[in-house]
């Protein structure tokens, strides 16, 4: 890194003045500075300023590549900021980077938050649905916003997404002299940059496995919650791992591998208004950005996808799908079928006694009315496969 072409420098509200002074020397020998025009503005980059495209687009600096950059950010590049999105074009001696004290701990420092202990969101370009994982009694939040007019239509899906008593303050504009901090909605125009304080009073999502079946929009065709339950446990999912879903329905095992701690999910569902159904539960829970759906039949649809460390089938199998999962899945890979027709269970047990793994048999019966009076009824049972490659 002796001699890179590219300069990244967080910069704060209060300009120029806090830079270091290798920032300044960057700045000044620069003969081009990329940024938002409010940070063009504050550094008076003139004829040498490129604001940046919109959608925002990382291209014009690589069209740069060899001479003498800089990139204008937010308080920290690397925390939600454009450094991260530049590092997949970019070799270790092309960047140098000057940080500044980013928004959150700006924000926490104003509050007297701790910030190991808070949950950091960029929702400048997110949807809100990103909080609906995080978001119980008890949490803290901060949260950057796209801009002033974001700050009422979060306060208005926190009201409508289970958390009408959570507590905001509205920060704005921190470290530079037109900052204002205001708890609840602030009178007034709000200005940019602009970040929210949530702390969370009403409860938030369970976190064991086996969420309500009501918190899912379905067809009946879902893994209902014990079974569900069952079945994250025999996923086992852990952190950075990836999932195959085949016969995804609503969605609602993808979904709890991911709020489980599991990393993604490439899920495959043939019927075209199930796809769309699971696709809006998977936003509704704000993970579309780790869930991504193809609408196409198993074993057909597996071509492609990168190599899984779970496969949950939970619809019909057949023995062309099995034979091809045995072919691409990786050893130590965990592979979880629930059988429901006879069909599909002499399978099972025909793979089984092949090439192990356990079986678990579930059956499940719950009120029903009979008459005036109350009996059980027992819904199929299931037999589930798991077994590890």
């Amino acid at each position: 890194m002796a001699d890179p072409w590219l300069t990244i420098i967080g910069l704060g509200e209060d300009g120029p003045q806090s830079l270091s002074t290798a920032s300044r020397a960057s700045l000044a020998g620069a003969e081009v500075v990329f940024g938002g025009p409010r940070h063009l503005a504050l550094v008076e980059a003139g004829e040498r300023g490129r604001p940046w495209p919109v959608p925002f687009d990382i291209a014009p600096v690589l069209e740069h590549r060899g001479r003498r950059v800089v990139v204008l950010a937010s308080g920290d590049p690397f925390w939600f900021g454009a450094g991260g999105s530049l590092m997949a074009h970019l070799a270790p001696g092309d960047w140098v980077s000057h940080p500044a004290p980013s928004s959150f701990q700006l924000a926490a420092n104003r509050l007297g938050w701790r910030l190991e202990e808070v949950q950091c969101l960029g929702l400048h370009a997110s949807p809100f649905d990103r909080l609906r994982p995080v978001l119980g009694r008890g949490v803290r939040a901060i949260c950057t916003l796209r801009d002033g007019a974001a700050v009422a239509e979060l306060a208005a899906w926190l009201a409508a997404n289970g958390h009408p008593n959570a507590r905001l303050t509205v920060l704005e504009r921190l470290g530079g002299p037109l900052e204002r901090i205001s708890r609840g909605l602030p009178d007034g125009p709000i200005g940019a940059p602009v970040s929210a304080a949530i702390e969370a009073t009403d409860p938030g999502l369970p976190r064991a496995g086996g969420l309500p079946d009501a918190l899912f929009d379905h067809d009946g065709q879902i893994t209902k919650r014990p079974v569900r339950a069952l079945t994250l446990s025999a996923l086992a999912p852990r952190v950075g791992e990836l999932l195959w879903d085949i016969g995804a329905g609503s969605g609602s095992v993808g979904i709890e591998w991911l709020l489980a701690g599991g990393a993604r999910v490439e899920a495959l569902e043939a019927d075209p208004a199930r796809a769309e159904r699971a696709r809006g539960n998977v936003a509704a829970f704000g993970l579309s950005h780790r869930h991504r759906l193809t609408e196409a039949r198993a074993p057909e649809g597996l071509e492609r996808l990168p190599p899984p460390d779970a496969v949950f089938v939970g619809g019909g199998a057949s023995e062309a799908l099995l034979a091809r999962l045995w072919e691409v899945m990786p050893e130590g890979a965990r592979l979880v079928l629930n059988a429901v027709t006879l069909e599909t269970e002499a399978l099972v047990l025909d793979w089984s006694a092949r090439v192990g793994g356990n079986l678990l048999r579930v059956e499940l019966s719950e009120p029903a009315a009979i008459g005036r009076k109350r009996g059980w009824r027992a819904a199929l049972p299931i037999l589930q496969w798991s077994v590890v490659r």
